[in-house]
């Protein structure tokens, strides 16, 4: 059991598991049931890259410098400020003879676990990224244990398509759970315009649902009308429950996308009685989160997204190559980046 889950990775505190750790043991050396990936990209969460530009104002040297410290301190790319990390493509170099993960060396992979919990080790300095988007080109090696997932990376997709795809990929698969749930219902996306906003309107609309959106421009609102997955699009502070609420309440589910924190109370004042919010964004905070149902006396479901959703992955890929307009939407986003 202990190595499945990386317990042997851990190296402070001593007993956790390795998302909750420190500090990991990022050697390449694999045990019997590890797999051996030479990382290639590195896709950092939203709510980390955001949080690491403005505390550096958007100078890339020094977001590199601090990604680079984080992951040489840590063993793995862990924000100490957000909690949160992102994931990686690579290729398999060695998979050990006990590794049940169905792949082989050469195969060109996705991680579709948390690089909170992935020991990571960069060997070239980052040197061809700067500092100035989440998706950041690097050599090293990179640590997948028994009880890991990984997804072997499409063909007709380019890479950093399918990297940006399978870095929310947990959040249309559970949208679309929770929609067939329900009978012909209103879903309401905070951050509609994102990567995980767009897919789960996508998949709220292939579900039938009656879909709605929450932006914060009117650029985001004009990139996402020509996608054609909300009836509705509304301009917005997420953070003003009270402008959320005028805007787009009465949602039987409400999907929270956003990277920044200060959203949950607009998303479950948008709720109708009864009704479902999905939390999506790392930024989010869990205790604000139920402390303000409770107060605002509001009888709703709420989920954490875990980013897990059995087939989510191909789940993702599919809507994005039968949804052209939303795939157009990934590529403008990847090119400005």
């Amino acid at each position: 059991m202990a190595g499945s889950v990386g317990l042997n990775r851990v190296i402070e505190p001593a007993g956790v598991l390795p998302q909750a750790a420190w500090r990991l043991d990022a050697s390449p050396e694999i045990g019997p049931d590890e797999v051996r990936i030479r990382v290639q990209r590195l896709n950092l969460d939203a709510a980390s890259y955001r949080q690491l530009a403005q505390k550096h104002a958007g100078d890339g040297a020094k977001i590199r410098a601090e990604v680079l410290d984080i992951i040489g301190t840590r063993g793995k790319m862990h924000n100490p400020v957000t909690g949160s990390g992102g994931m990686l493509i690579g290729v398999v170099e060695e998979a050990g003879p006990e590794s049940p993960l169905p792949v082989k060396a050469g195969d060109r992979v996705a991680t579709l676990v948390s690089l909170t919990l992935t020991p990571l080790r960069i060997t070239d300095g980052l040197a061809g990224w700067d500092g100035l988007s989440e998706q950041v080109p690097a050599d090293g090696t990179a640590i997948l244990f028994g009880r890991s997932i990984v997804g072997v990376l499409p063909d007709d997709l380019p890479a950093e398509l399918a990297l940006a795809v399978y870095d929310v990929c947990g959040a249309p698969a559970l949208t679309d759970r929770i929609v067939r749930k329900y009978q012909d219902p209103t879903v309401l996306v905070i951050g509609g315009a994102g990567k995980s906003g767009s897919l789960s309107l996508a998949a709220a609309k292939r579900a039938n649902a009656r879909t709605s959106a929450i932006v914060v421009s009117e650029e985001e609102r004009d990139a996402l009308a020509k996608a054609g997955v909300a009836d509705e699009i509304a301009i917005a502070d997420a953070r003003n429950p009270v402008e959320v609420a005028q805007k787009a309440g009465g949602a039987d589910i409400t999907v929270v996308c956003v990277d920044v924190p200060g959203c949950e109370h607009g998303a479950i004042l948008a709720t109708k009685e009864g009704g479902t919010v999905i939390f999506f964004s790392m930024a989010t905070s869990f205790s604000a989160a139920a402390l303000g149902a409770e107060g605002l006396a509001a009888d709703v479901t709420m989920l954490v997204g875990n980013g897990y959703v059995p087939g989510h992955a191909d789940f993702a890929v599919d809507l994005l190559r039968t949804t052209p307009r939303v795939r157009a939407l990934f590529e403008k986003r990847i090119a400005g980046d």
